[in-house]
């Protein structure tokens, strides 16, 4: 199936594709033996289906044409069942922390792969700059795994992704102001740019609302509780400055058509690379329905836009398939080269690059103004001083060595300019733009869980 174009598939009536009870509720996959990257696929997707039925719910808020809005209803009710059904893959007797490191496994190599790929040097700053911070949220919630149930995340990882620290989540909460990022052309902006940002957009709002809606049903502790709450607003910014890369100019309907194309390009992208045949089956179904969703937005654009679906997509044939995997050579590097930045307006800077007065500054006396109130913080300390030391999954030292200490918790890198080692930065630039070389190929299996408890 290379060179897939979806354009030019045989569409099925939408009438045709919705499901029955019985088909929307799978079986769930099994939490002890499902491969990690099955288990990220299908958070990715489920955050997918409610980034289209959200922007469907918009258009049909910002239309005053029934007909139009009759259609969205109908496709809407579509995507609403395809995500009820990946929704449900997630087996009862999964804890909610432990979705989470799936999440934010899926949140850190999704984004090192479309920045390995991604030829926009905007895009590729932002998908950098907050790569490491969900990378250290992983970290973070890892503790309170380790600490509170006494598991040991490298299993649900499978070993293919790092548990260290990077750019400490409290020194990620930044003015609101500083979460915006120029936004692209969507005439001049190759595809592999315009998918990125769509599925990157997705991604993290799925991210964004699980947080926002589980920190109160966890409960193991306070400081659990406190912790999806932090980095909820973490990830608030994320969807402010993944969103703010699309292209503002492009009408609802030619936006539509783009969702709809995205969605297909990511289960395309699923069902061929997932491992299990029994959920590729699923991914195969949902692409089947996508497509009738897509041509539905492309008679859509017909008739009420008179534009063609190739003024919005001159090629509908899919760029190089998506494929999570390890990622752990170039996070490395992003660690060792941009863990001191900071964002300041639209740019990525170093923190040495901000005067006294800006506005990161004031932002952080008042919500971090008391460290130890600082739930990020504070559920490393409670490791340390419970385990003599933080809980950790790494192949090596840390790239940064402000950040190998694993009995005191680092408050102060990116956050003080006196504690960011130079190298840590982009000092002097407002961007980094640099090419960075493919990651390694990936460490034998065996390797990897290797002496794992000299390394905890």
């Amino acid at each position: 199936m290379q060179g897939f174009n979806p354009f030019e598939e045989t569409p099925l009536p939408i009438e045709k594709i919705l499901m029955d009870w019985n088909m929307m509720y799978p079986k769930p996959y099994n939490k002890n033996t499902v491969d990690p990257y099955t288990k990220t696929r299908i958070i990715l997707m489920n955050g997918t289906e409610f980034e289209a039925q959200w922007f469907s719910r918009n258009f049909s808020r910002h239309c005053e044409d029934n007909d139009i809005r009759r259609e969205l209803a109908l496709v809407r009710r579509s995507e609403q069942q395809q995500q009820k059904r990946i929704s449900c893959l997630k087996p009862k007797d999964e804890t909610i922390l432990e979705h989470t490191i799936g999440y934010e496994q899926l949140a850190v190599d999704l984004t090192a792969v479309l920045a390995l790929d991604e030829p926009d040097c905007n895009v590729r700053n932002a998908l950098n700059f907050a790569l490491l911070e969900d990378f250290d949220h992983l970290y973070r919630y890892s503790n309170l795994l380790n600490l509170e149930y006494g598991e040991y995340p490298e299993k649900l990882v499978g070993g293919y992704t790092e548990i260290m620290p990077a750019r400490p989540t409290i020194s990620e909460h930044r003015h609101p102001c500083d979460s915006i990022f120029k936004y692209i052309n969507n005439e001049t902006a190759e595809m592999r740019t315009k998918l990125h940002v769509n599925i990157i957009t997705a991604a993290e709002q799925q991210t964004m609302n699980y947080y926002m809606n589980v920190a109160p049903f966890y409960c193991k502790s306070d400081v659990g509780r406190r912790l999806y709450q932090e980095i909820g607003m973490i990830e608030e910014e994320h969807v402010s400055q993944y969103e703010s890369l699309k292209d503002t100019r492009v009408t609802w309907l030619e936006d539509l058509l783009m969702h709809e194309y995205t969605e297909c390009y990511l289960y395309y992208s699923c069902m061929m690379t997932e491992c299990d045949n029994r959920i590729k089956n699923i991914w195969e179904e949902c692409l089947v329905q996508e497509i009738a969703h897509l041509h539905k937005a492309k008679e859509l654009l017909e008739k009420y836009e008179g534009k063609e679906w190739q003024e919005v997509i001159p090629c509908g044939t899919f760029p190089e398939v998506l494929k999570l995997g390890p990622n752990i050579e170039y996070i490395r590097d992003i660690i060792a080269t941009t863990t001191g930045n900071t964002q300041k307006c639209e740019d990525v800077v170093a923190i040495f690059d901000l005067p006294p007065n800006a506005d990161f500054y004031q932002y952080q006396n008042i919500v971090n103004g008391d460290v130890n109130s600082v739930a990020s913080h504070r559920i490393i300390d409670q490791h340390i001083r419970s385990m003599g030391r933080d809980y950790r999954y790494e192949l090596g030292p840390n790239p940064l060595i402000s950040l190998r200490n694993r009995m005191m918790d680092n408050t102060n890198l990116a956050r003080n300019p006196k504690a960011t080692p130079m190298s840590s930065t982009v000092a002097g630039k407002t961007s980094d733009c640099r090419r960075r070389p493919m990651p390694m190929p990936p460490m034998q299996r065996s390797m990897r869980q290797g002496d794992r408890e000299g390394r905890r």
